[in-house]
């Protein structure tokens, strides 16, 4: 490459545009000039996210090119990594893209094959049968070395049980089977006759007969389900004609894998001379290793050990950016993708190997970054798809990217008539298409998304990951990184990318470094909430694939766990007809509360998993729920051989049957215990991070089995056991206070009488009575131990931790200083208030964190109600930021009543052409006026932008009173807290009202001195004021100095975040005070610069 082509365009001879060519260019300076001073800025940027007018922004007396400009902090960061590589690429003496070949003596006959599964699909090799079947399971993954693998796993016949017919012998097998094959196209392979039980109910150790049917066609087995259970099978006249029971409904992929004991994503091993590799002219996919192997023949390795570590995945994060119209969100049938951002690494790898940009048209060089510059976007479209295949990613991340990034490029590829561009999966021949979804979960809720069929490649979109598995006010993407990884990006909304890339190669690669940015950001989330590694845990603790995790809800995880366990003991499950009941069972105890402020120790003691040691210690499941006619007919001994729970369900001990589910959870705890042993032990940061991800999902797997059996709408629920847990818990709630109060009193010999203040599902709160905050974890720790004492095992009481002071509000709502040492408290804990609520402005959580370290920390009451003083007359003076006034809520398909965010969407999207969807969090304020609240609902920057007045009242009164009287009253008392929310209302019209008298107002002029109305034609000031003009301008100058030294600062506050000192502010964070108050100042400048020049 020659030097011409690195120089810049103004830099010796103009660029030819016909020689733009695919080409990465190592080295970059910025060369754009420090910002304008204000008072010399012609168009404040961020006036509605218009579109700058000029060709490329260049502040006027720009630098010349030998002066002296830092890179942006991101900039700096890639221009760290690997420039060797870098170096070497331009050369063309590496090529990265590619997975390592495959040794040149490879041979099924002398090399076994040892890979980690990453998917499992269901599939058919048309023209090969193996054991009368030509269905499969795909397993796409990959070996230690790097190389990819697609493993058919062939032979395996999915199969159901129904209860044999009375009289049904072998004799009755060979009619039967022709009987069902001539009404259900030849699909029924097999008929065994097995002894099973049922997991449902015990009645007995006798083992009853099933017959077991085997399908050559899995798509086959539902009809052959519905037509046993709906009695449309008659064989024998009598036999299931009434419509049976059928046992053991679950999907093909998950059958194999459970009667295999393969787990999501755990390692298989295919011995040598036992697979065979598939002929190149049948092979169907890009990976390196195809071959196929009987279910007989593999090893499935269990997730310990050796075997616990991860293959070397790779990891795509990209970012795509459209060229849009103004006011109008980009549609792929018109507008075009300009740029395409991708970061590849390996799992584990803190360095990134690949970071490119594919853009349309010229883009200046980027360090540490690769550029591919393309003529047209056809061309950049069809390169992008190329580069996926060759560097074939087992995991695909970004942010958004399931709802927006791929489907956009599908459908404008398929706009731009690109053909070949949907085939970047690894089956070659497979379309990637999109297809609308509704999910919806009790824990998840409900979410409307996208699905794209990506076939061998995991997809793990980071925005539904935190959307699932964290409680936030907002899911941007900036908001997300500020709250994790502490640093934001300069947010460029998308009605300003079509200027930037209409500009020239400098604009271009701006927009390329913000695009690369979004790419990097992923990747950078993912390692810090370790998503990978703690989903890779998941799924082999619970054994289900992958891509169940972000598809499917809670329920299929203990399914799986329960299916696994049957198999070992020769146990079916019911297919139950999933109907939504009604039917409600009492819930945990909360014993009542003594509501007030302690300024003394309160000891904490809390049930260690409550709920599941109470299954494992009284023997609760499906297999051994009884009854009163079961127990008396098989003469079962009470309280050895059966239990009665506190609400009157039979339960038969482990003397007589150990039941499954506390099995599963004994293996799931002590599992834990081994990888919380294994982790102090650890030293290596990445097995640290696995066996930090196992012990969680463990826990979680533990916790979920509970709701499952209390799920009404499920795959197996069962009142009888949630409602005996919940019985159980409530009794020794009760019983520890008890036994707490009875043994810690004056005449125990102890100086005070222990009270429980208040006790909450799986925990009480005691006050012992003294000040000593060491005396009270003494007396702490003793008591749990003497309380575990009462219960049988595994239950435990621990004591873990003191609060001091403590500010007890209600039930599931209090605060206090928390310590688990006696020298030092750890942090100040909350629980139910608003200032962890979501649903209430961010104002409300500021005043009360601020107002309940003043009391609890710094112990100074004064200081906190001088501060609430001073924030009610910000807000009644309007003072208040508006970024703290904003509310957010989620956007819910229906609703019955109008709510105001829901109000304010269809607004938005009648006024803007696009607004949210639902499942996304809408942000709004609540303006002035006589109307219904929802219709007061408005966009934040709308408001700014119309000088809209905000409705100080409703905020007074419906955001900050009632929390704050919560934390004030029990020390002030109710009547003071309630006399400091009595203010005088002041009612600010804002010129918008109409009807009444409003309609005989004339707007004037007023004069800037008196503000009296001013006659026609007189100036800025009326005849009584005239005298006084130079001292009021000279006082209009100041104000318009000061609001330009307040535009200056928040203007390079926003550099200095996007990280460059040099380049104008586009960002238009929504979740950011900064844009706010930069709007708001930006505002208010403007008009005291009209003002101004009426003098």
């Amino acid at each position: 490459m020659g030097t011409q082509s690195l120089k810049r365009p103004g830099e010796g001879e103009p660029k030819d545009p016909e020689s733009v060519e695919r080409r990465m260019k190592p080295q970059s300076f910025d060369h754009s000039s420090l910002s304008e001073p204000v008072s010399t800025i012609e168009i404040i940027p961020s006036d509605k996210f218009k579109k700058q007018k000029t060709v490329g922004y260049k502040p006027k007396d720009s630098t010349n090119a030998s002066q002296t400009l830092t890179p942006t902090q991101f900039e700096e960061q890639l221009s760290s990594m690997d420039h060797d590589t870098v170096n070497a690429q331009e050369h063309g003496q590496e090529k990265t893209w590619s997975r390592e070949s495959l040794p040149s003596d490879f041979s099924s006959q002398t090399h076994s094959i040892s890979f980690q599964q990453l998917d499992a699909e269901q599939s058919f090799i048309p023209g090969y049968v193996d054991q009368n079947t030509s269905a499969v399971v795909r397993f796409f993954g990959v070996t230690d070395q790097g190389h990819s693998v697609l493993c058919s796993v062939t032979g395996f016949r999915h199969y159901l049980y129904v209860p044999a017919p009375a009289g049904f012998t072998q004799q009755d097998i060979h009619g039967f089977l022709e009987y069902l094959n001539s009404s259900y196209d030849n699909t029924v392979d097999e008929i065994e006759i097995t002894a099973r039980q049922s997991i449902w109910g015990y009645s007995g150790t006798a083992k009853l007969p099933f017959l077991k049917i085997y399908t050559n066609n899995p798509n086959a087995i539902n009809k052959l389900r519905t037509g046993f259970e709906r009695g449309h099978i008659n064989y024998n006249d009598s036999w299931f004609s009434g419509g049976t029971t059928s046992y053991d409904n679950i999907a093909y992929p998950l059958r194999l894998m459970i009667d295999c004991g393969i787990t999501g994503m755990s390692w298989i091993t295919l011995p040598e001379g036992k697979y065979s590799m598939t002929p190149p002219n049948q092979k169907v996919s890009t990976c390196q290793l195809e071959v196929r192997i009987n279910f007989k023949d593999l090893i499935a390795r269990p997730a310990e050990g050796e075997w616990s570590h991860s293959a070397p995945l790779r990891i795509l994060s990209f970012d795509i950016e459209c060229s849009g119209r103004v006011g109008v969100f980009p549609e792929p049938d018109v507008d075009p993708v300009i740029q395409i951002a991708n970061v590849v690494s390996v799992a584990g790898s803190s360095k990134s190997f690949i970071r490119n940009v594919f853009t349309v048209n010229s883009c200046s060089p980027i360090t540490g970054s690769q550029i591919f510059e393309h003529k047209t976007e056809n061309e950049m479209l069809k390169h992008w798809r190329q580069f996926v295949v060759e560097t074939d990613p087992d995991v695909i991340i970004g942010y958004n990217t399931a709802n927006f990034d791929l489907p956009y490029l599908i459908d404008r590829a398929r706009a731009l008539k690109i053909e070949e561009f949907p085939y970047f999966g690894r089956l070659s021949n497979v379309k990637q298409e999109v297809k609308e979804s509704v999910f919806s979960s009790k824990a998840y809720g409900t979410r409307t998304s996208k699905n794209i069929n990506i076939d061998g490649r995991l997809q793990l979109d980071l925005f539904q990951f935190v959307q699932r598995e964290y409680k936030l006010r907002s899911y941007t993407l900036n908001a997300v990184s500020a709250h994790f990884l502490g640093e934001q990006k300069e947010d460029v909304h998308y009605s300003i990318i079509s200027s930037l890339q209409n500009g020239d190669s400098e604009t271009r690669r701006r927009l390329a470094v913000y695009c690369l940015k979004d790419a990097f950001l992923p990747l950078r989330l993912m390692e810090k909430l370790m998503a990978l590694v703690n989903y890779t845990e998941m799924a082999r603790v619970t054994g289900v694939p992958f891509s169940y995790l972000l598809s499917r809800g809670q329920q299929i995880k203990v399914v799986s766990q329960l299916f696994r366990k049957c198999l070992q003991i020769d146990t079916v499950i019911p297919n139950m007809q999933s109907q939504g009941s009604d039917e409600q069972y009492e819930g945990a105890t909360v014993i009542e509360p003594i509501r007030g402020y302690y300024d003394l120790p309160i000891a904490t003691l809390d049930f260690n998993s409550l709920y599941p040691s109470i299954m494992m210690a009284h023997n609760l499941c499906y297999t051994t729920l009884a009854s009163k006619t079961t127990v008396e007919t098989l003469k079962l001994k009470k309280d050895e051989e059966y239990i009665i729970t506190p609400n009157g369900d039979y339960f038969v001990t482990s003397k007589v049957r150990s039941g499954i589910l506390p099995e599963i959870l004994y293996e799931l705890i002590n599992a834990r215990k081994r990888a919380k042993n294994d982790l102090k032990a650890e030293k290596d940061p990445f097995k640290r991070d696995v066996l930090n991800g196992r012990q969680l999902a463990l826990k979680i797997s533990a916790n979920s089995v509970y709701g499952f059996t209390g799920a009404t709408v499920g795959k197996l629920p069962c009142l009888a056991i949630s409602s005996s847990v919940t019985s159980f818990g409530r009794t020794m709630i009760e019983k520890t206070k008890e036994a707490v109060e009875e043994k810690y009193s004056l005449k125990n010999g102890f100086k005070h009488d222990a009270v429980v203040v208040y006790g909450d599902t799986d925990s009480v709160m005691v006050k012992f009575g003294t000040h000593d905050l060491a005396e009270a974890m003494e007396l702490g720790t003793e008591a749990a131990a003497y309380v575990s004492s009462l219960f049988k095992n595994p239950i435990n009481l621990e004591f873990e931790k003191a609060y001091f002071p403590y500010l007890l509000i209600n039930k599931k709502r209090y605060a206090g200083l928390y310590w688990t040492n006696p020298n030092k408290y750890d942090k100040l804990d909350q629980k139910g208030l608003a200032s962890v609520r979501r649903d209430s402005c961010p104002l409300v959580s500021i005043v009360m964190n601020k107002v309940l370290k003043k009391i609890l920390i710094d112990r100074d009451v004064d200081g906190a109600l001088k501060f609430i003083k001073e924030i009610i007359e910000e807000i009644l003076h309007n003072r208040a930021d508006i970024s703290k006034l904003i509310i957010s809520k989620t956007l819910a398909p229906n609703y019955t009543n109008p709510q105001p965010h829901a109000v304010l969407t269809e607004r938005m999207k009648k006024r803007d052409g696009t607004g949210p969807n639902v499942g996304d969090r809408v942000d709004y304020v609540v303006i002035g006026g006589n109307d219904k609240l929802y219709n007061r609902a408005e966009d934040p920057l709308y408001v700014l932008e119309h000088n809209i007045q905000i409705d100080s009242k409703y905020y007074l009164t419906n955001q900050l009173q009632n929390p704050i009287i919560s934390i004030i009253a029990p020390i002030i008392g109710e009547k003071q807290a309630n006399s400091m929310f009595v203010v005088k209302s002041i009612k600010i019209s804002t010129g918008n009202a109409k009807g009444g008298l409003m309609g005989f107002i004339k707007k004037v002029q007023t004069c800037k001195g008196c503000k009296g109305p001013l006659k026609k034609g007189e100036g800025p000031l009326c005849k009584n004021c005239s005298s006084r003009s130079g001292e009021l301008y000279v006082r209009a100058l100041y104000d318009v100095r000061d609001l330009e030294e307040k535009f200056a600062r928040l203007w390079t506050q926003c550099q200095r975040c996007s990280g460059s000192l040099h380049n104008e502010v586009l960002c238009s964070n929504k979740n950011c005070d900064i844009f706010y108050m930069r709007v708001k100042a930006k505002k208010e400048l403007q008009e005291k610069v009209e003002e101004l020049g009426k003098w």
